[in-house]
């Protein structure tokens, strides 16, 4: 499920590539194409929960101070 892009400028921010195929998951799911829901809406109606799950692992990792020593979660 997670997409790599060798061709895209890194941005810089932190959990970036979790956030892309997130954003991507939730905008082709049928829950936006087919019912005409927002992004927000079918997110709460659980679609993409595995890449909500690690966007939140990503952003929890940064606030934590042992992420010095073990990295970020994510990828």
């Amino acid at each position: 499920m997670p997409r790599y892009y060798e061709d895209k400028e890194e941005d810089g921010l932190a959990c970036s590539g979790v956030r892309e195929d997130l954003r991507q998951c939730l905008l082709s799911s049928p829950c936006v194409l087919k019912e005409n829901k927002s992004p927000k809406q079918c997110l709460r109606e659980g679609h993409c929960r595995s890449l909500q799950v690690t966007f939140f692992a990503c952003k929890r990792s940064m606030l934590d101070t042992r992420a010095r020593f073990r990295g970020r979660k994510g990828y």
